[in-house]
């Protein structure tokens, strides 16, 4: 009898350890698994508002899928294409096409885009005039001073009647361009970021809407006038060639390209910013 009992003691126990090692074998890649999934980190550079904004809006989604967004806030349109092409960062989000192609030729840089993301209509706003036929002789007009928005002031004023310009200049144009000035206007070519500090000092300026957005100005009620919404100047995600492609990139540009941000777009902006996919 005690032999009896001490074989089935025996082949219990070596039951049980058989078991627990099947257990073992088949948890141990699931584990494994586990500590291959590592976050991704992806530093982009941004504009305060809308981008950065925007780009808060889809951390949690991100994060759901492995990939940690960092936003890092930027007031110039200098240095984010600067950092990025020194991978100080990954990526940036706040310049359209013109802007970038300018950039990459004057620098020599090799920056790419990833995707359209927005719109943002350049408007013209006055705190002295109402309409555009206000403006009187020898009135003085604030642009921004970098190359291709200073060209999208001069042909939304071109495209209103105050000036006229050569003929096939496009987004190029600088205020030697103007061939035609009625009303003897004076221009300020001045940081982009510093237009709406100076709306008090001239008679009007043209700003792009992320600086009028930080400025509390609204721009489909406050602009005198302002870009179609077919405007062709859509503000895209930047990179480099080395990681444009990369998962976390096309992660990134899905969740800036999806149906929640076209409605936030919509629902936050009420029409100053135009989803652009």
């Amino acid at each position: 009898m005690n032999k009896w009992l001490k074989g089935m003691t025996i082949t219990a126990l070596a039951l049980t350890l058989a078991a627990c090692g099947a257990k073992n074998e088949n948890t141990a890649p699931a584990n494994n698994a586990a500590n291959n999934t590592e976050p991704v980190t992806l530093t982009v550079g941004a504009s305060s508002v809308p981008h950065a904004e925007i780009l808060n809006f889809i951390k949690d989604k991100l994060a759901a899928e492995g990939v940690n967004l960092e936003v890092k806030e930027f007031t110039d349109y200098v240095q984010p294409n600067v950092q990025l092409y020194e991978k100080q960062l990954d990526a940036n989000f706040f310049q359209h096409v013109p802007y970038l192609d300018d950039q990459n030729k004057e620098r020599n840089y090799d920056l790419v885009k990833v995707v359209n993301v927005h719109v943002e209509p350049m408007g013209a706003y006055s705190n002295s005039v109402k309409s555009l036929d206000e403006l009187k002789d020898g009135a003085t007009i604030a642009i921004p001073n970098d190359a291709t928005n200073g060209g999208r002031s001069l042909l939304l004023l071109a495209e209103n009647g105050l000036i006229k310009l050569k003929d096939g200049v496009g987004v190029a144009a600088t205020i030697k361009d103007i061939t035609e000035n009625t009303k003897n206007l004076k221009f300020k070519e001045l940081e982009a970021a510093t237009l709406p500090r100076v709306l008090g000092e001239v008679d009007l300026a043209i700003i792009n809407t992320n600086y009028a957005l930080v400025a509390d100005l609204n721009p489909t009620a406050d602009a005198i006038v302002i870009e179609s919404k077919d405007s062709p100047y859509a503000n895209i995600l930047v990179s480099r060639p080395d990681n444009k492609d990369s998962e976390a990139m096309q992660k990134l540009a899905k969740a800036l390209n999806s149906p929640e941000v076209k409605k936030y777009i919509e629902d936050t902006y009420k029409g100053a910013i135009v989803p652009a996919f």
